[in-house]
């Protein structure tokens, strides 16, 4: 059977947009070292396309098992300029197996009957929790280098990125196959910070406000010299190039100086560009 590639599928759908965290390669124990040791000189668009033929082919197994199997957990490698302008290699651990658990944990609570069975079933449930190690289970979950979104960026992201950041347009055929924004960590930490210090006191009830507490407590698990990538994934073919990023700060900005009517004009800005997107998860 021929290969299933990125020109005969298309865009991912539904759209999927990442956070992910990259660390120095010290960061790692000496068992992760030697997995990116031995994937580090590999191009990003073929890490890309390898993680796309296998999720096809976990789909269109002839049994119903979305969970990965045994082999060595993919690695994303970012080129990021440092402090002292010269780029170093930074990276970022797939961690398919803890991610496709707890994802699933997370679908068995929102869908119930007898679809889930047939989405999880119970042997391939069963079958993935034997094949993996509990202490690794447990280090991974309380350091997971990714964060993914389905249908569209959440607004608690755009707060760590500005516009003015490094960024990289990927495309293809006349198309935006995605944006990757990066910033240095503790730049994002400060960003988050800042912008929650002003919700607090102008609009402590908005749930933007938990979304930042969660995602700085998040980073804070990382060296303060790791880097932060937002990949918008296909969805940036709709909205590239976006202006999100300055309409959430300028929003935040409007709050804290009373300004509701400017805090008003960003909010629509932002559902005019995102909740078409969203709506598409209703779609039939």
């Amino acid at each position: 059977m021929a290969a299933i590639g990125p020109a005969a599928t298309g865009h991912t759908f539904p759209y999927v947009s990442f956070l992910r965290v990259f660390e120095p390669l010290e960061a790692f124990s000496d068992a992760q070292q030697l997995v990116i040791l031995e994937q580090r000189s590999r191009d990003r668009k073929d890490t890309e396309g390898i993680e796309r033929n296998n999720s096809l082919q976990r789909i269109l197994r002839q049994v119903s098992d979305p969970f990965p199997h045994h082999g060595a957990d993919l690695v994303r490698v970012l080129h990021f300029p440092g402090a002292n302008g010269v780029t170093a290699q930074y990276y970022c651990p797939n961690q398919l197996a803890v991610r496709t658990s707890l994802a699933a944990e997370s679908l068995g609570q929102t869908i119930r009957g007898p679809l889930v069975d047939v989405l999880l079933p119970e042997a391939a449930t069963d079958a993935h929790q034997a094949r993996l190690d509990p202490e690794t289970v447990a280090e991974t979950t309380a350091k997971l280098h990714t964060r993914s979104a389905t249908w569209g960026v959440p607004f608690s992201w755009f707060v760590l990125i500005h516009e003015d950041d490094l960024t990289e347009v990927i495309e293809d055929g006349g198309k935006v196959r995605t944006v990757r924004v990066t910033a240095a960590v503790h730049e994002c930490i400060e960003r988050a910070k800042h912008a929650m210090a002003s919700l607090a006191i102008a609009a402590p009830e908005l749930d933007l406000l938990d979304d930042l507490t969660d995602i700085i407590e998040w980073l804070q698990l990382f060296r303060l010299d790791a880097v932060v990538e937002l990949d918008y994934g296909p969805v940036a073919d709709l909205v590239f190039p976006d202006e999100s990023p300055m309409d959430v700060r300028m929003g935040i900005e409007c709050l804290s100086e009373g300004d509701m009517t400017g805090a008003a004009a960003s909010y629509r800005r932002l559902a005019s560009r995102w909740i078409p997107i969203r709506q598409l998860a209703r779609a039939n």
